[in-house]
């Protein structure tokens, strides 16, 4: 536990908070800079003498349910409640569900990507995002049937032929793996397990072989119905505070495959 650094970060964030933020009116006369010690404790649900001696670094480690009340008395985002769980030297819980939503600069990225198919998938392996190549490379039903696990273990959807389908699915089980630790709570992913489990039988095998996977490089053969075999490349860039993945696809520079992704991105932007 960094208890000066704790003890700190507390201070800045509650010196940080108006009291307006908190439904207080503006006092002019108030001489404490941001809201007092014992606004912060009684919205903690905390003492006050308590709160105090973690901003002075003399308190004991703070459990995970003190940390969460200061997480919403202090209004501290994702990040920033990631960090106060490290800075008390403990782990954060999970969040009740997956965050299925994309943030608007992430999606405004994969439109500056010409030569780039780019897609962004959440813990639970929806396609949340992506660029028009992507469409054209991966099928244009991506927004009807984008999860990829039901692509790869159910048919659902579009699938060609691909050289790494079977490492796919390892990635795939790995993941969603993760996701039921981390978000056991999430209603839309205990049906997307349950579902998978269900109806394929390689899933059920890889499930239980429980396979650990981390997100980076690696290369691909698809059998495209258009554009015929594609040598690509799959780069995986982390989303950390949302549990996402943006997922850039790429081909060597002067190779085939990249000529042809060239033609594909000149179609889509005609």
């Amino acid at each position: 536990m960094a208890r000066q650094e704790l003890a700190r970060f507390l201070r800045d964030r509650r010196e940080r908070l108006r009291p307006q933020d908190i439904g207080l009116p503006a006092d002019p006369h108030r001489r404490t800079p941001g809201l007092r010690r014992e606004e912060v404790a009684e919205l903690a649900h905390m003492s006050v003498d308590y709160y105090t001696r973690l901003e002075q670094a003399r308190g004991p480690r703070p459990s995970p349910r003190i940390l969460d009340g200061l997480v919403g008395a202090l209004r501290l985002a994702p990040a920033e409640r990631s960090h106060l769980f490290r800075l008390a030297g403990a782990s954060a819980p999970p969040g009740v569900r997956a965050v299925r939503r994309v943030r608007p600069h992430i999606a405004q990225m994969l439109l500056r990507l010409p030569d780039t198919a780019a897609i962004v998938t959440d813990a639970g392996y929806d396609v949340v995002a992506w660029n028009p190549l992507a469409r054209a490379l991966l099928g244009d039903d991506l927004g009807r049937h984008g999860n990829l696990a039901r692509r790869r273990f159910l048919g659902q959807g579009r699938a060609y032929e691909s050289s790494s389908a079977e490492e796919f699915g390892h990635i795939v089980v790995a993941r969603l793996r993760r996701a039921a630790d981390r978000y056991p709570r999430d209603p839309a992913l205990a049906a997307l397990l349950r579902e998978l489990g269900a109806g394929s039988e390689e899933f059920r095998q890889i499930w239980d072989e429980r396979p650990v996977h981390a997100p980076g490089h690696r290369t691909k053969t698809i059998d495209h119905p258009t554009a015929g075999t594609l040598r690509l490349n799959c780069d995986v860039l982390l989303v950390p505070e949302d549990d996402q993945e943006v997922v850039l696809i790429t081909a060597d520079p002067g190779s085939p495959a990249a000529r042809t992704i060239r033609r594909l991105a000149g179609a889509v932007a005609s």
